[in-house]
């Protein structure tokens, strides 16, 4: 469904008031699935030349294949910082309200950079990488961030009690940093306990830190809280590139049928006018998303309405239109 929430996010962004001159790479799909290998070189010189990209979903395959694109890309621009911001859209489907956090993922290491081999046939061994350098600099992006958004407490998330040494190291160079930044509230929580707490009580955090894998799954984890991974954007940045993509699934047993939600992608496209300075339109395309959901009249399946994605569009698009 990649090419349909791309072009609902297109109109949004052109309706936002910002003239985008977008460079389309396509996937070659056969029935809504990929096939063959995605033409990321040709992605790689489009995000140097340009410095920034907004990306739909794409699968991976599972247990075999090719390796994912996704991580690929993260790995080869340098995206080392994944930002999540996971916020309640009144109207959409939740056990929670008020859940109102970020989380903050480093984004090139770990056991989630996939190093792994057969040892002997029956035996694979998968290295978990963590390095002072890359500990140092997601915690200092993480800081940074809330200073820079009027957050007040991030917690790091690790398995240090077992895994001393390299959750040790994250841990340590966490704490060095967060020495550095006396306004910003700092403790520190145990993975399973996180996951834990999160779901009996998400408004106790503010923002999470989190090396590669255990922000992996806590980033669902969080998306759950508020109705999904169709509700919430994400951005990968790096010192001199940023990808913004929907990093939910490809659904391609809806694709072409004009019933997919293109919020995540949409809120990702906010997410890369933010990074833009395009301040004044990504809040515009903020209210308008969240007017169409407290209203509740355009919204997709998925989210308890009946809607199309071209209704659904058309009604942030009009909502965009409304506020002048």
């Amino acid at each position: 469904m990649g090419p349909e929430v791309a072009a609902a996010t297109q109109r949004v962004v052109a309706a936002a008031g910002v003239a985008v001159n977008w460079e389309v790479i396509e996937a070659p799909s056969v029935g809504g699935r990929r096939t063959g290998e995605f033409p990321h070189q040709a992605a790689l010189d489009s995000i140097e030349r340009n410095h920034v990209g907004l990306k739909g979903p794409m699968g991976t395959p599972i247990g075999e294949g090719a390796p994912s694109i996704n991580v690929a890309l993260r790995k080869e621009l340098d995206l080392y910082a994944n930002l999540r911001p996971v916020q309640n859209l009144e109207g959409a489907p939740s056990r929670w309200k008020g859940v109102d956090l970020v989380v903050v993922r480093e984004n090139t290491e770990d056991l989630y950079a996939g190093l792994e081999h057969v040892i002997v046939p029956g035996v694979v061994e998968s290295l978990k990488i963590i390095t002072d350098k890359a500990s140092t600099r997601i915690a200092r992006f993480a800081f940074e961030y809330a200073r820079r958004i009027g957050r007040k407490k991030i917690h790091a998330i690790h398995k240090a009690n077992i895994m001393k040494l390299s959750d040790g190291m994250f841990l340590s160079a966490t704490r060095r940093v967060a020495k550095e930044f006396a306004d910003i509230g700092y403790a520190e929580m145990i993975v399973d306990n996180t996951c834990m707490q999160l779901v009996m009580n998400p408004g106790q955090f503010d923002m999470l830190v989190l090396p590669n894998l255990y922000g992996d799954v806590i980033s669902d984890l969080a998306a759950g809280l508020v109705g999904g991974l169709g509700l919430v954007g994400s951005g990968n940045i790096g010192e001199h590139a940023a990808l913004f993509e929907a990093v939910h699934g490809t659904a391609p047993d809806i694709a072409g049928r004009g019933v997919a939600n293109p919020t995540a992608l949409i809120l990702s496209a906010v997410m890369m006018l933010k990074y833009l300075d395009e301040i004044a339109a990504s809040e515009r395309i903020e209210r308008a998303i969240a007017r169409v959901f407290r209203e509740g009249k355009s919204l997709t399946h998925d989210v308890g309405g009946e809607g199309t994605t071209e209704g659904f569009t058309d009604a942030v698009v009009g909502a965009l239109e409304a506020e002048g």
